[in-house]
């Protein structure tokens, strides 16, 4: 299960919404707690994507690190990494699949015209051939 305290909630959103038609990508920051995993900062970060950003985002490695460094940091963990999907559903892509990483989690927020529409959370297997739903609350 992975919760989202509403500040970094907050802050996913209005970058989902601010990117928009574009994807956004950002890092979860928090604690894990033996199954449950708490979201207590959202960090945004840059679409890196070379082509149409309203149909894929990339992280760039050095962003990533970053992000594992601020957690460490604030003594938490990277718990996972968010993106929108405008205009479709919150579902994880065969391409999300295989730029996953097995250790994260993945929320995926839907975006229709700008605004959120519903969210989910994925976990991929170590293969990244497939990622069951996660639990979710926000």
């Amino acid at each position: 299960m992975i919760r989202i305290e509403r500040e970094p909630w907050e802050t996913m959103v209005s970058h989902a919404r601010q990117t928009y038609p574009n994807e956004c990508c950002g890092a979860m920051l928090g604690a894990l707690n033996g199954g449950e995993k708490l979201v207590r900062v959202a960090l945004p970060l840059e679409n890196a994507f070379a082509g149409a950003q309203a149909a894929r985002y990339e992280l760039r490695p050095e962003d990533l690190l970053a992000a594992d460094k601020a957690a460490r940091e604030r003594n938490m963990d990277l718990i996972g990494i968010y993106h929108s999907h405008p205009d479709c559903d919150a579902y994880f892509s065969t391409t999300d699949l295989q730029n996953s990483c097995p250790w994260y989690s993945f929320v995926v927020m839907s975006i229709r015209d700008g605004q959120f529409h519903h969210a989910n959370s994925w976990l991929p297997n170590i293969d990244q051939t497939e990622a069951a739903k996660e639990e979710l609350s926000y």
